[in-house]
């Protein structure tokens, strides 16, 4: 038997995945692109790993070779940038993977309207495997996920898991204060031996760079507000459109 679903609107890369494993019934789901370049025969591998225990299998490259320079230095740095910011995430992994029914079913327990997959199931902290396979050329097509997607998935993935911004802010600040400090001292020192330098270019100098700070935190701030915005809101990750079942 085979099902097939149609979503009523494009509902973007991870709500199609998350569509097919809530509408799924099964003891085990793997997840894999329609693009063929990711190894299916793979999957086999998977099954056994999880017939040994394993509730998560992720399907991870064994190298990057097929990618560009540019495709493959960001995505290092990404992965990197992620660690450094204390958000756990499988390296060289897409959305390759086996779930368990148990994980699914724990994985509908997190309502999140910002998705990204691949920091939300490593969160379930079940016992887990990896299978390296080497991704294939893309024999047809062009891919769906142009450079502006992935940039924004990749912001996802690091603002939806992580407060370190935030902590990062906060010693933005300190450091202001403490510069701040010097240049007042140095301008009372240089006010006491009758050196004062024409107010001008100091009262510029500080508007603005206390001003660019104050854009740079008001940004940022208002993006975790924004988000906040969304999650309130609770709309559906997914609508069925039309459901397809032959046996």
């Amino acid at each position: 038997m085979y099902r097939g679903i149609t979503l009523s609107r494009n509902f973007g890369h991870q709500g199609a995945v998350l569509a097919g494993l809530y509408t799924a019934q099964a003891d085990i789901y793997v997840s894999i692109d329609a693009d063929l370049q990711d190894d299916e025969t793979k999957i086999i591998d998977m099954v056994d790993l999880y017939l040994e225990g394993n509730q998560i299998v992720y399907g991870c490259r064994g190298n990057r070779d097929s990618d560009t320079w540019f495709k493959r230095t960001t995505a290092e740095l990404f992965y990197k940038l992620r660690a450094l910011l204390g958000c756990h995430t499988i390296p060289n992994h897409a959305d390759y993977r086996l779930m368990s029914a148990r994980t699914v079913q724990e994985l509908k327990n997190f309502p999140e309207v910002n998705l990204f997959l691949r920091g939300m199931i490593p969160m379930l902290g079940f016992r887990s495997a990896k299978v390296f396979y080497k991704r294939k050329n893309r024999e047809l097509g062009e891919s769906k996920y142009p450079l502006r997607k992935m940039i924004a998935l990749a912001w996802n993935g690091i603002i939806n898991f992580s407060e370190a911004p935030l902590i990062l802010m906060i010693w933005f600040g300190a450091l202001g204060i403490l510069a701040s400090t010097i240049l007042m001292g140095w301008i009372i020192y240089c006010w006491s031996i009758g050196q004062t330098l024409p107010g001008w270019t100091s009262t510029v100098l500080i508007v603005a760079a206390f001003g660019s700070m104050q854009f740079l935190f008001t940004g940022i701030i208002g993006l975790y507000l924004g988000k906040i915005f969304l999650e309130t809101k609770h709309r559906p990750l997914f609508i069925v459109d039309e459901d397809c079942t032959k046996s």
